[in-house]
């Protein structure tokens, strides 16, 4: 697997923060949903203790960024449904084969 090139790390390095932020909004609304049906104040409150200890490992809320790890990051954002492969517009051709390459595996 070829190494990412520059102006892939840099639109990468880019859009990470955009990509986890809209994953956090969709969090944020099934954490809404949960908070408003019904039900105990306690069972909610423990709910989403759960739910926020977990998500908070996910890719999609945080990431270390290494340059080496790059493109399967990115098929890792692209199976964890946090973005999809229409966000790999603007990359590279040679990127977008790459991660489709570890998404066939």
């Amino acid at each position: 697997m070829s190494e990412i090139t520059k102006a892939d790390w840099k639109l990468f390095r880019e859009r990470v923060p955009e990509w986890q932020e809209r994953y956090m909004e969709k969090l944020l609304q099934k954490y809404v949903k949960l908070l408003t049906s019904p039900g105990d104040a306690s069972e909610h409150f423990w709910e989403l203790e759960k739910r926020i200890r977990n998500d908070k490992k996910h890719p999609g809320v945080m990431m270390q960024l290494e340059k080496s790890e790059a493109i399967w990051d990115i098929a890792i954002l692209i199976r964890k449904r946090v973005i999809t492969v229409k966000d790999l517009d603007g990359f590279s051709q040679e990127l977008k084969d790459a991660v489709a390459a570890i998404l066939d595996r």
